[in-house]
């Protein structure tokens, strides 16, 4: 098996994590860039409890993933269009 156990540490508090080996070095910058975001969002706002940070850290990243979803859904859909386009053409000529 390729699996490992690590342990991050996310707003000071320890994970221990089973993940495949491949994997080690994107959990450890996911959760540095956590650390990082709440460090900013500590320095920026007046929020004291760490789950505070943690839940603005949590929607900012929701809102980046619905942009993406939402930038990567028209992407594919005028693709698709361009696709069916030129599909069309290729009909019309090789009729």
């Amino acid at each position: 098996m390729n699996e490992l156990t690590i342990s991050v540490i996310i707003a000071d508090r320890p994970y221990r994590l089973k993940i495949n080996r491949e994997e080690e070095e994107k959990i450890r910058s996911a959760a540095n860039k956590i650390n990082d975001k709440i460090k900013t969002y500590s320095e920026s706002y007046a929020f004291n409890d760490k789950q505070d940070l943690l839940a603005m850290v949590a929607l900012e990243e929701a809102t980046a993933a619905n942009d993406y979803d939402h930038k990567f859904n028209m992407q594919n859909q005028t693709l698709i269009k361009q696709l069916t386009d030129i599909e069309s053409e290729l009909t019309k000529t090789l009729e």
